[in-house]
């Protein structure tokens, strides 16, 4: 599980990009972005492991600071449409740059 990224006040307050059920793809999620250079912060990810009822009502927040938003959901609508996804025949998939 990567480690959450240090709050830096001048990238804006920490705003929810995306919630997951399963904390393992929070934790998917916020590799890739943090690849890609936005800071990023998984929240209630042991409150959606440890309370897997409730997991609909607390999943685990993927969290970006407010001025890297639009950077990172462009990154997690590439990585919904498989472009970081690797393939047998193509070491160099998924670069950040597109």
């Amino acid at each position: 599980m990567p480690d959450n990224s240090p709050y830096d006040p001048e990238q804006g307050d920490w705003q929810t990009l995306t919630t997951f059920a399963v904390a393992t793809e929070a934790w998917l999620l916020q590799g890739r972005l943090q690849a890609c250079g936005v800071p990023t912060l998984v929240a209630d990810d042991q409150m959606a492991q440890t309370y897997s009822l409730l997991a609909q009502a607390i999943p685990a927040r993927v969290m970006v600071p407010q001025r890297r938003w639009a950077e990172a959901e462009a990154i997690r609508q590439a990585w919904l449409r498989g472009e970081f996804a690797l393939r047998d025949d193509d070491p160099d998939v998924g670069s950040c740059t597109g």
